[in-house]
């Protein structure tokens, strides 16, 4: 079996909706129906705020585009709150009868560039509007991640009534050619009821001695049991690439980057950045959503596995 690129989905290209004229960041797939997977995303406008919308696509043929959100199912939060300015997917995933959308808030502070924190959205009309849980985080701040918690892979098992989650961690910041970027890497939590998580978790994932920065882990359970985990990292001579690693318990992880195949092409959307990859099963097919140059200024596209 081997991946192939089938090319672009989807560029905002200059839309008129002033809240998604910019890009396309974080693309998260979930199953709408059987003939439809419908892709979340945060849509950043001129100033780069996101919020959340989605691209609805054919499940038997993602280049075939559906249907597009024409307002956001979340906004970004009330004025003073740690989202209000802007927010970005984590995951989005069924519990019971409603669907459960964790995401990051973004806020603006004074001394540094930004907190990032995870909120939780609920939606009870099949995801076509999302309401807070709270207007606080459900993963706030703490001594392990000052300056940012954010969720990005949640697994709830149903049979330990437990929700599973792979979040980064922002705990420094490095500075690049006068530029300042958040520092971070992967950890795992659990909680009982997916509200309230402990003030610690797990180290997963950390960087290399080229990185500064690994994050926006997308795990899932592999039909052998073992779990797998792709995500993007950054290094100081600035390659944002795509990675990969492996665990028989979702916690221990071993790297096998040369083994993630995600790289960027020689030509077209995703010639200069391949990043975000979250893969999904769908219509009898396993796909790789991921976003192009400029994260997602360039627009989403997608990858199949084949014989």
């Amino acid at each position: 079996m081997q991946w192939r690129k089938k090319g672009l989905i989807y560029c905002v290209n200059g839309s008129e909706h002033e809240w998604k004229n910019n890009s396309f960041l974080t693309p998260q797939p979930y199953l709408l129906d059987d003939d439809t997977i419908r892709v979340y995303g945060s849509f950043r406008d001129k100033d780069g705020v996101g919020r959340i919308g989605y691209v609805d696509v054919e499940a038997e043929n993602p280049s075939n585009v559906l249907k597009v959100s024409s307002d956001p199912v979340l906004d970004i939060g009330r004025a003073g709150r740690f989202d209000d300015n802007g927010v970005i997917l984590g995951d989005v995933i069924d519990v019971k009868d409603r669907i459960f959308m964790y995401y990051v808030g973004f806020q603006h502070v004074q001394k540094v560039k930004f907190y990032a924190f995870s909120g939780l959205a609920v939606s009870t009309d099949k995801g076509e509007s999302f309401t807070r849980v709270r207007e606080t985080p459900v993963l706030d701040r703490s001594e392990e991640g000052l300056y940012g918690r954010c969720i990005h892979s949640v697994i709830y098992d149903d049979v330990r009534h437990l929700f599973r989650v792979w979040y980064s961690v922002i705990y420094d910041w490095t500075w690049i050619d006068g530029i300042p970027y958040p520092t971070y890497d992967i950890k795992y939590a659990e909680s009982q009821d997916g509200i309230h998580f402990p003030e610690e978790g797990i180290q997963c994932v950390k960087c290399n001695a080229r990185e500064y920065r690994i994050g926006r882990p997308k795990v899932r359970i592999m039909p052998d049991g073992q779990y797998e985990m792709r995500y993007t990292s950054d290094t100081y001579s600035k390659e944002y690439v795509a990675g990969y690693a492996v665990s028989n318990d979702g916690i221990n992880w071993i790297r096998k980057d040369d083994q993630g195949w995600l790289k960027k092409s020689e030509a077209g959307f995703d010639s200069e950045m391949a990043c975000y990859p979250a893969v999904f099963d769908a219509a009898g097919k396993t796909y790789m959503f991921y976003d192009g140059n400029g994260m997602g200024l360039a627009g989403f596209g997608y990858a199949v596995l084949e014989e």
